[in-house]
């Protein structure tokens, strides 16, 4: 391996800082950022000489410049100069190969805006239609299924069960319940092989590997080192920032994330996997903690793993109400509360509509799309969904105006089938409150306004026997129905 002593003492004078990890040193500039990989080689990592570390930058300029373009230039050879120096890209042999960046301002990572408790609902909205884009046209590749999955957590038993600092009765029980966990979803995990759902993915999708560049959530630093960690199933990339959000407490994202990961992508089917991966990552931070010294944080990431494999006794929610009610405030504010993690799956009818049109859940839809026959084929998938996602050992909140009597029964009927407990909410608020919603709304998935609200008391049939909250201050009294409240 070589001494890049010269090297970093070269790129030390054009920076203003560094930033160091065990295979790579950052040098930032005035507005640009210089990568060097560090000469090592690991088990899984190989940079030890010239040839592979200009690869690698390479490949790692390649892979970013799907998301970041902008933020991923080039690859600067740093070379001999005549003098006995070192100069970029200049006519002498090179010495050393760094990836030039541009430099995005400090406290721009998501991981510093969750922090500050600045990560909106609108920004999580919008990260997780990127990542959903991302998937879709990234790369098919061979591998995956659930022989790949067996070498990871097999792997991870291993380095749990030689962290002596860590409960070894809970490591046990996690080791145990992710192979059991993996027995059950393995014909799930190889029927996505064949579907194309094993893709070359970012690999490391967590907070600290985001930005907001230019008023957008960016990913960038993919994996390029090791295809074995980026050329994954599509949701166990996800399952990556759904773990680091329930690890950083905030149940309420993950549950966003994921529905609405669920909604733009058409990945509904790989939900019974989602237990599996997020606690399959949660176990990989666990160890990775313990080698970086971190206890209390491996602790917190092996407990985790623990809970979000636990068999969760489903239930189904339904929310009805006239437009500008809340139903949809409310089910984003219930979601997280509902086991197993990452919460329950809210079903929309207006997303379901604009799904089903092949439009963005915020786009607006002509009245030709909430004709009697397209509203019967939005309930049908509706309460089909719902069936497989509680089949699937999810609870469910079902969101629509159920004005008619015959669809709130047919939500009864689900849960008595499915043989899950039910509760029904009906909000209700004063017309002008509503109106006074509807005109203030804006990027919402429901197209519809005060003239519609108030033409819908006489659609209403039959006797509403669902509970009655009052929709001007819901949340207090519906958290009670929820688990924990």
């Amino acid at each position: 391996m070589s001494d890049q002593a010269e090297v970093i003492a070269f790129l030390s004078r054009a920076a203003e800082a560094r930033e160091e990890t065990h295979i790579s040193i950052i040098f930032l500039g005035a507005d640009t950022v210089w990568k060097l990989k560090r000469a090592v080689r690991f088990s899984y990592l190989d940079y030890s000489t010239l040839e592979l570390r200009k690869k690698y930058c390479e490949v790692e300029l390649v892979l970013n410049r799907r998301t970041a373009p902008d933020l991923y230039r080039c690859v600067r050879a740093i070379t001999r100069a005549a003098n006995g120096g070192l100069e970029f890209d200049g006519p002498g042999p090179a010495v050393d190969y760094v990836l030039e960046m541009r430099r995005f301002p400090a406290g721009a990572l998501l991981e510093d805006l969750a922090e500050a408790g600045q990560l909106t609902p609108a920004m999580l909205r919008s990260l997780t239609d990127a990542i959903a884009a991302f998937h879709k046209a990234a790369e098919t590749v061979p591998g995956g299924g659930a022989a790949a999955m067996r070498a990871v957590i097999e792997d991870n038993a291993a380095n749990l069960i030689a962290c002596q600092s860590l409960p070894q009765p809970l490591v046990a029980r996690v080791n145990a319940a992710s192979l059991a966990t993996l027995a059950a979803r393995a014909e799930l995990l190889d029927r996505r092989v064949a579907q194309g759902k094993i893709r070359r993915c970012h690999g490391d999708l967590h907070l600290r590997n985001i930005v907001l560049w230019q008023g957008r959530p960016t990913l960038f630093d993919a994996i390029e080192f090791n295809d074995a960690f980026s050329c994954i199933d599509v949701l166990y990339d996800l399952a990556f920032l759904l773990m680091d959000l329930l690890h950083r407490g905030d149940a309420d994202a993950a549950a966003l994330v994921c529905n609405r990961y669920l909604d733009r992508a058409d990945e509904a089917d790989g939900l019974p996997l989602l237990p599996l991966f997020i606690s399959v990552r949660a176990s990989i931070r666990a160890h990775v903690a313990v080698a970086q010294g971190k206890g209390d944080e491996a602790l917190a990431y092996l407990t985790l793993a623990d809970a979000v494999l636990r068999p969760a006794a489903p239930r189904l929610l339904a929310i009805g109400g006239l437009s500008g009610t809340g139903k949809s405030t409310l089910a984003a504010a219930l979601a997280g509360r509902f086991p197993p993690m990452p919460g329950a799956r809210v079903l929309r009818s207006d997303v379901l509509r604009k799904t089903l049109c092949g439009v963005a859940p915020e786009v607006r839809l002509p009245a030709s799309a909430y004709t009697p026959e397209m509203n019967t084929c939005v309930y049908a998938k509706f309460f089909t969904q719902a069936e497989a996602a509680l089949a699937a050992g999810y609870s469910v909140i079902l969101d629509a105006a159920f004005l008619r009597a015959e669809d709130r029964a047919a939500a009864q009927a689900l849960a008595q089938r499915a043989g899950v407990p039910f509760t029904g909410i009906w909000l209700e608020a004063p017309e002008s409150l509503l109106a006074a919603r509807l005109d203030a709304r804006l990027d919402d998935a429901s197209d519809a306004d005060a003239g519609i609200m108030r033409r819908q008391p006489a659609l209403v049939t039959g006797e509403i026997s669902w509970t009655r909250l009052d929709a001007t201050a819901p949340l207090a009294e519906a958290k009670k129905i929820a688990p924990g409240g």
